[in-house]
């Protein structure tokens, strides 16, 4: 890192933001306040670049402002970096918090290469991301909207008995309700009502997450996601833009995937005590709890539906085997790990781990792999039909002599030693 580098950071807020510039050489900071508004931050970018004799470097955590900041500053030829705020060394000692000092802290461990930055998105990325989280948030309200229905009902000694919930037989059950008090029949219509809103919301963020599918640059890997089984448009698009950059090499190896999506276990070891819990569930929890939802599919026996049959026309043949050894592999995986006397909900979990190291190689490795051209690894039933037809009489092995027993053996070598010896006398 260039010695004549200025570094500042930022402590931003939703009015204002505090900055702490630290100069080659200085570990008194400059510090001013700055407004949360465009012309600011450009004056303070501008007054940054007058007072630096070098290389400006600002950086902030990841938050509320989004990345916004990080845009308008560099548009100004300056570097600005968003840092994990998950990941940042920790004081325990320290006991006094103020703005001031977050951003002259934030200042000096950029200095000293202690931070990690996180991968900012396109515009196009940030903002497609943005619309399967509104899906998810419209799930989630459906959800609570669900439930507040379900208790009402249930306060009231009414229970659904003929089959599950929010069926088409359910839902006419619901709606031939009758109450007697009005205060019980207007509060059922108010949740029923907003059910009905929360299923017409999410048809709507469907279709848009369709449309947005099927365009560019996430059509050709939308397709490729939908060839695995329990993957379809919403979970294909969704892991594409919260994993946005896993193709350009974002993780240079699956074990850094499965830990940024919390999925490996944790671990308090020391000296000689080893002790490792659960799963870290640090990270994407959006996209740890689609591939959780879709491990659960890989239970049934591995076979291609109409449906996924359907998903998979025109794909390119690698992609289909990638997808058919992925089926294969993880239904053995959850079966062996159930038959071991494990949860079902562990053994998903961790077939969820290696569903994820097989879309890495999927996304990663499509231009670098030998995929698309290695074939199918027979058979060990192959291997032995393949080696008895490559056999001719002439290169039939020769028959063994018969195994002797160990007496008439010792009786043989004791004779051949004896002559031996005889030999030897005679000799001498």
């Amino acid at each position: 890192m260039d010695e004549s580098t200025t570094f500042l950071g930022m402590d931003v807020h939703k009015k204002q933001h505090k900055i702490a510039m630290l100069l080659p050489g200085s570990d008194e900071p400059a510090q001013w306040t700055v407004n949360n508004e465009p012309d600011a931050i450009r004056r303070m970018v501008r007054r940054a670049k007058k007072l630096a004799p070098g290389p400006v470097e600002f950086s902030y955590e990841a938050g509320v402002c989004g990345f916004a900041l990080q845009r308008l500053i560099e548009a100004q030829g300056v570097e600005c970096v968003v840092i994990a705020p998950s990941l940042m060394p920790i004081q325990p000692g320290r006991r006094v918090h103020t703005d001031r000092r977050d951003a002259h802290k934030l200042a000096k461990l950029h200095r000293g290469g202690l931070l990690t930055p996180v991968r900012v998105p396109s515009e196009l990325e940030e903002s497609v991301r943005d619309l399967c989280r509104a899906r998810e948030a419209a799930r989630g309200d459906r959800t609570r909207a669900r439930h507040r229905l379900t208790k009402l009902l249930l306060r009231r000694g009414l229970v659904f008995h003929e089959g599950g919930h929010w069926t088409e037989k359910h839902m006419r059950w619901l709606r031939g309700l009758k109450f007697a008090l009005p205060a019980d029949q207007q509060i059922f219509d108010e949740y029923l009502g907003e059910i009905d809103h929360q299923d017409q919301r999410l048809r709507h963020l469907d279709g848009l997450l369709k449309e947005a599918a099927s365009a560019e640059p996430y059509g050709r890997l939308v397709g490729w996601l939908r060839c695995f089984r329990g993957i379809d448009t919403v979970t294909a698009l969704s892991v594409l833009t919260e994993l946005h950059g896993i193709e350009s090499g974002r993780f240079a190896h699956p074990r850094k995937l499965m830990a940024f999506l919390g999925l490996t276990p944790s671990e308090d070891s020391s000296g000689e005590r080893v002790r490792r819990g659960g799963i870290t569930k640090a990270g994407n929890r959006h996209v740890r709890r689609l591939l959780v939802e879709a491990s659960w599919s890989q239970r049934g026996v591995p076979r291609v539906s109409k449906a996924l049959q359907t998903r998979r026309q025109g794909q390119p043949a690698w992609v289909i085997r990638l997808a058919d050894k992925a089926m294969r592999r993880l239904h053995r995986r959850y079966w062996r790990l159930v038959n071991a006397g494990k949860l079902p909900v562990k053994a998903t979990v961790a077939v969820a781990r290696e569903f994820s190291a097989f879309l890495w190689s999927l996304l990663y490795l499509q231009d670098k792999s030998v995929l698309a051209e290695r074939p199918p690894r027979p058979t060990a039933r192959q291997k032995a039909k393949s080696k008895n037809r490559s056999k001719t009489p002439a290169q039939a092995p020769a028959e063994s002599p018969p195994r002797q027993s160990a007496r008439a053996f010792f009786a043989t070598a004791s004779t051949a030693a004896a002559a031996e010896c005889e030999d030897g006398v005679r000799t001498s």
